[in-house]
């Protein structure tokens, strides 16, 4: 199995080696719990600086609705409802909720603890068809800023690493302003980093669109996070619409 190692300086820059890295580097493998085929590689991909811009990848499926959406999903738990109705069998918010105030607390406590831990795998994991793909978070701070260590058992390169990295890093955002640290580095490890058979043609595309040396990004500070605001009142619209459906 390749074992991939890639630095970027934006998450676009790491995500998009990444990429090209799983594209040169990988095995094709049939994948029987999902009746497919994919080609996959362990990858670790480190971004120096999450904060900087551009931070905005093109190669995503997301809009910045889809995007917020998704923030407000891994942050604020907009979707913990359907845990509590029994439509989703979990949400990482609802995982993560009660280890983050502790998270905080203890980077408080000792700035230097490698302690700060949220496990999001559990043991219902191991009597479900739809395990938790993202196992844990940690955090550590070093000269005074936060760094975050991310793994995943498993991670869909093309619709989904993207998506998770962004929100992640907007959490190490939230708890870096809560402890009193700077940015860090934000390290993305996923032992299986793997595009489905049926996403080949988007993920050759992708691989196209990074070699020819066109823009394949966006900012995301005065561009997309005004859109992602403006998506707000009619995310909240869906979210109560669902809440009321019986």
């Amino acid at each position: 199995m390749f074992e991939l190692f890639v630095t970027g300086v934006t998450l676009p820059d790491a995500y998009h080696k990444a990429l090209l890295a799983l594209h040169e580097n990988h095995m094709e493998l049939p994948c029987p719990d999902y009746n497919t085929n994919q080609k996959e590689a362990s990858m670790t991909f480190v971004v120096t600086e999450p904060l900087r811009e551009p931070m905005i990848s093109k190669l995503s499926i997301s809009d910045p609705s889809s995007l917020e959406h998704y923030r407000q999903e891994m942050l604020d738990g907009i979707m913990d409802f359907e845990v509590e109705r029994g439509n989703w069998e979990y949400t990482y918010h609802q995982r993560m909720e009660k280890q983050i105030p502790w998270v905080i607390d203890e980077l408080r406590r000792n700035p230097d603890s490698r302690r700060a831990i949220i496990s999001i795998r559990s043991e219902e994991d191991q009597h479900t068809d739809s395990p938790a793909c993202l196992q844990s978070i940690h955090y550590l701070i070093r000269e005074g800023k936060l760094h975050c260590k991310i793994l995943f058992r498993s991670n869909d390169a093309t619709k989904a690493t993207y998506m998770n990295a962004f929100a992640l890093i907007m959490l190490q955002k939230r708890i870096a302003d809560a402890v009193g640290a700077g940015m860090g580095t934000y390290t993305h490890r996923a032992n299986s980093f793997h595009i489905y058979e049926r996403d080949y043609k988007m993920f050759d595309g992708y691989i196209s669109r990074i070699k020819s040396g066109s823009d394949i990004t966006y900012d995301y500070i005065g561009d997309w996070d005004e859109q992602m605001e403006e998506a707000k009142p009619a995310i909240a619209e869906k979210v109560r619409l669902l809440k009321e459906k019986v």
